[in-house]
């Protein structure tokens, strides 16, 4: 009988090992999924150039305008960590393209790309904005995007941080005879959730107003969509386990980076924009975002749009929301 009972706890014991080691496995797997993602580095900018031309004819004539006269700025700052004052850890500089306005302008956006996605995937939007608006433009690279430094993408929540410095940086180059600039940060999918997240903090006065393009509510909701659409699992243990082991790793856990949640605290004026038919960022996110920003705030969904297209699809239309809130509040 002893005998039995001994076995039987070796066999539990043998299972709750195997059980602790298979979700600490798929945890770090579903991170590095995440975070990780093969193509967030390395990219060619030729080759993206040459993407972009096919992709938006209508843009080739300002792209090569603003290439031959040297008016696309690459740059590359370093940046300190918020609270420490120090280098961050893991990068050595964060990378932007910068585009000054045909004519001196204090106007400025701030355009901050999505999940993966480099400077050059935001040229598009760059010519309607420096080109229709006569714009000032700053495409800031995230955390481990493009040629920025890192090794780890930060969903949009330290990122805030760092647009928010950039923003800093367009103010010092753009700024009027009042000695500042008047910004407006326009972000799509991450970008979008990055803008977000941006503003609910205490930001400067010289940015104006927001537009989000596609934004999640909060990285906990994309992970567990993702998680049931693509791997059929539920939230639980492996995103409660990821999610820790994010927070041990690079100091936030899913659920912490929330733009519902900082939405809630944005008082300035923000535009909400989201695809009809977006199966990535599914649509129905962008209504809890609306209903928790307080006013000042306008929406927009476009009628059959998959993520991130609804400029493409709709740039008239997209183009005239943006005008009409930036005329009423940049």
């Amino acid at each position: 009988m002893k005998k039995c009972n001994k076995i039987i706890c070796w066999v539990g014991g043998i299972i709750v090992v195997l059980l602790i080691i298979s979700i600490l496995g798929g945890s770090i797997y579903l991170l590095s999924y995440a975070l990780f993602p093969a193509k967030n580095k390395g990219r060619d900018y030729t080759a993206q150039y040459r993407l972009m031309r096919k992709r938006y004819p209508w843009a080739v004539s300002w792209m090569d305008s603003v290439q031959r006269t040297k008016a696309l700025r690459d740059t590359s700052v370093v940046m300190k960590n918020e609270q420490t004052g120090l280098l961050l850890a893991d990068s050595t500089r964060l990378h932007a393209l910068i585009i000054p306005a045909p004519k001196k302008d204090p106007r400025t956006v701030v355009l901050v790309p999505g999940y993966t996605d480099n400077a050059v995937d935001m040229l598009h939007f760059a010519c309607f904005y420096n080109r229709e608006l006569g714009m000032n433009v700053v495409i800031p690279e995230l955390h481990a995007n493009g040629k920025s430094g890192g090794e780890a993408m930060q969903m949009g929540w330290n990122d805030r941080h760092d647009v928010l410095r950039w923003a800093s940086i367009a103010d010092s180059l753009f700024r009027d005879a009042t000695g500042h600039a008047r910004i407006v940060i326009h972000g799509w999918s991450m970008g979008g959730a990055t803008t977000m997240n941006v503003s609910g903090m205490n930001t400067p006065f010289y940015i104006k107003c927001f537009i989000e393009d596609c934004g999640y509510t909060s990285a906990w909701d994309e992970f567990s969509y993702e998680l049931t659409e693509t791997f059929g699992l539920s939230d639980f243990p492996l995103l409660y386990s990821a999610s820790a082991l994010c927070k041990i790793a690079f100091g936030w856990s899913f659920g912490e980076a929330s733009p519902l949640k900082q939405v809630a605290q944005c008082h300035k004026p923000m535009l909400l924009i989201h695809g009809g038919n977006d199966t990535f960022v599914p649509t129905r996110m962008i209504y809890p975002l609306y209903a928790a920003k307080p006013a000042p705030k306008m929406m927009i969904v476009f009628h059959g749009s998959k993520h991130a297209k609804s400029f493409k699809d709709h740039r008239e239309l997209y183009s005239r929301w943006v005008k009409r809130f930036l005329e009423r509040y940049l």
